[in-house]
């Protein structure tokens, strides 16, 4: 499936969905907010965020503004083929901003979106895909250095990560944070991460905020909003999909369940 390039203002007021599609959103002007599961950022002009496949996402336009947003279906020609490569951009959420050059083509890519011919083109149409293949290649040549076998393979101190992450997980880590902690770039870090852990050091995160979110569940009777507070989750909603999305099940019936159990010890005992 093509490409598909957008330009519209988000709402201002707080929306959240997921998709099967990638998404990258680039601001053009004014202001928008976003958070990717846990994950939050502001977009400014000449700013984006990049927004993985199946990720739930809240998102808030901030008084007048003008977006630019990709959506990259996971075999757009914009990412398969001699652009395979390029799916990469797509392994964790992720914040960043335009250089001069970047801001350059965004200019043009804007300009020749709004041209009279473009407009006549059915949404989706080659045109898109080869726009945003030039786009996609040159940021993953800044996000992405060196990521063709040239670094060698760092062993990441896996359990320093652990602490870290326990020690904030009520806050919004990025995976910058986490490289930071490691020392290393943030491209080289997930590049590490991922050989060592075959996780990325999203999919890690998010399983470390899943954990402490079941123990909390079964060892106390927090409600599941701040519950979610004390885990790094946007809100109880944000808490609620992941859950189910990694367990099959919602956080309430793991909850239930615990209840269930305790009682059932409490009336074998008093029977014993």
């Amino acid at each position: 499936m093509p490409s598909v390039i957008r330009l519209m203002p988000l709402d201002n007021t707080i929306k959240h969905h997921a998709h099967d599609y990638h998404q990258m959103v680039i601001g053009l002007s004014g202001h928008a907010e976003f958070e990717i599961e846990g994950m939050g950022g502001s977009i400014a002009a000449l700013s984006g965020c990049i927004v993985p496949a199946n990720h739930v996402h809240y998102y808030e336009g901030v008084g007048h503004n003008q977006q630019l947003i990709l959506d990259l279906p996971l075999d757009a020609p914009s990412l398969s083929g001699p652009h395979r490569e390029l799916m990469r951009l797509f392994d964790v959420p992720r914040f960043f901003a335009l250089d001069e050059p970047l801001r350059q083509y965004l200019a043009f890519l804007t300009q020749e979106l709004t041209q009279p011919y473009q407009r006549q083109q059915p949404q989706g149409s080659p045109q898109g895909d080869l726009l945003a293949a030039t786009l996609l290649g040159c940021l993953h040549a800044r996000l992405h250095p060196g990521l063709h076998g040239r670094q060698q393979a760092q062993r990441i101190d896996i359990q320093l990560i652990d602490r870290f992450i326990q020690h904030h997980l009520s806050e919004r880590l990025t995976v910058a944070d986490l490289a930071a902690e490691a020392c290393l770039s943030e491209a080289h870090f997930s590049a590490c991460f991922r050989e060592q852990t075959g996780l990325t050091p999203y999919q890690y995160l998010l399983r470390q905020r899943l954990g402490a979110a079941r123990q909390l569940l079964t060892s106390t009777r927090l409600p599941l909003s701040l519950i979610a507070e004390r885990t790094g989750f946007a809100n109880q909603s944000a808490l609620s999909h992941a859950f189910r999305r990694a367990f099959g099940h919602p956080p309430s019936r793991l909850r239930q369940r615990g209840t269930a159990e305790v009682i059932h010890r409490n009336s074998h005992t008093t029977n014993v």
